[in-house]
């Protein structure tokens, strides 16, 4: 009788420890998870276009892209970071404190932890106080004015392309809506207005519309800005590195909005003044204005199309109306 209780004992025995054994390596399985998303994470990190958020362009495209790439690539590492200690905690708790079988009713519950409550508070607080702050700060350097910028350029936004302003060169640039190919798959990449910079210098742009809200973006600069009709907004950068930029409108603008693209080349200085001066030669010389806005002969606006005399007509009458006859005809 005591042989057998003994061999009893050692049979549960031997099955308790395979049920241990068994949970640990469950355990380990579900705990191999968060931790192989993170080693993943640091892996991914290694290449160059990870080490930068997959953003386009590089840290020295502008003045201002590694401020904005640290900004998005610091975001992400924290909150990677965060996710994964809360997907280890949720998992953990998961197989930890899952049903065993057996058991019935609830577990014992626990309320009223001031301690945990402060922490799952205080966290998500300092996060988005930290956002904010970084946000805040970043924004105000790029949005600070270049008192005595070195070029000078004005944008004009209108449905369905750019015109271009060289402001101290006292040159300009019309440009229209880019064409497709026949085929429609593509784009005539000749029709695709050319803004030029000169690089390493300070640069001011003042964005107006023509019609409705645009937006400027050049996608490699990590920055757009809104045009808008009768408000002018402005950007503030300095270009540092050689090279053509694709740029599109942002904001929906009507039919062919897909079709509002233009491109920024970043050239040397002489070759900056190479290009103004072919605008010069080619009799583009002066500015276009806000003559040619879609709203210009609006009423209030002065132009002849509200109602108001061109001085032609002015001296030789021929808008003058006879009331009389028009009365007449009425009676006709």
């Amino acid at each position: 009788m005591g042989r057998f209780r003994g061999y009893r004992m050692r049979e549960i025995h031997h099955h308790n420890t395979e049920r241990s054994q068994v949970r640990r390596n469950r355990l380990f399985r579900w705990a191999a998870i968060p931790l192989g998303a993170a080693v993943a994470i640091v892996l991914a990190g290694c290449s160059q276009a990870a080490s930068q958020g997959f953003l386009p362009g590089t840290t020295e495209t502008t003045n201002h892209t590694g401020r904005i790439i640290n900004l998005w690539t610091g975001s992400w590492v924290i909150l990677l970071g965060v996710g994964v200690i809360t997907w280890s905690l949720i998992i953990w708790a998961a197989v930890v404190y899952r049903r065993r079988r057996g058991q019935t009713g609830f577990p014992v519950q626990m309320r009223y932890n001031m301690p945990l409550e402060i922490l799952y508070t205080g966290i998500p607080l300092i996060l988005v106080l930290g956002f904010f702050a970084f946000t805040a700060r970043d924004q105000a350097a790029i949005e600070e004015r270049i008192e005595d910028p070195d070029v000078q350029i004005q944008v004009y936004g209108k449905r369905w392309g750019w015109d271009f302003n060289y402001v101290d060169e006292d040159v300009y640039f019309q440009g229209t809506q880019t064409q497709e190919q026949q085929n429609g798959n593509d784009v005539v990449d000749d029709s695709i207005p050319v803004l030029y910079l000169p690089v390493g210098q300070s640069v001011e742009i003042k964005l107006d519309s023509r019609d409705v809200a645009h937006s400027f973006w050049v996608l490699d600069f990590l920055y757009k800005k809104d045009v808008y009709p009768s408000k002018s907004n402005y950007m503030y950068f300095v270009p540092q590195e050689e090279g053509v930029y694709m740029g599109k409108c942002a904001e929906l603008c009507g039919e062919f909005h897909s079709l509002m693209l233009f491109k920024v080349a970043v050239v040397s200085e002489e070759e900056y003044e190479a290009y103004t001066q072919s605008l010069r030669d080619a009799g583009n010389v002066g500015q276009v204005g806000n003559e040619l806005d879609a709203f210009s002969t609006e009423p209030g606006t002065g132009a002849p199309g509200d109602g108001e005399l061109a001085p032609e007509d002015e001296e030789s009458g021929e808008n003058d109306v006879d009331t009389n006859d028009l009365g007449q005809e009425d009676g006709e």
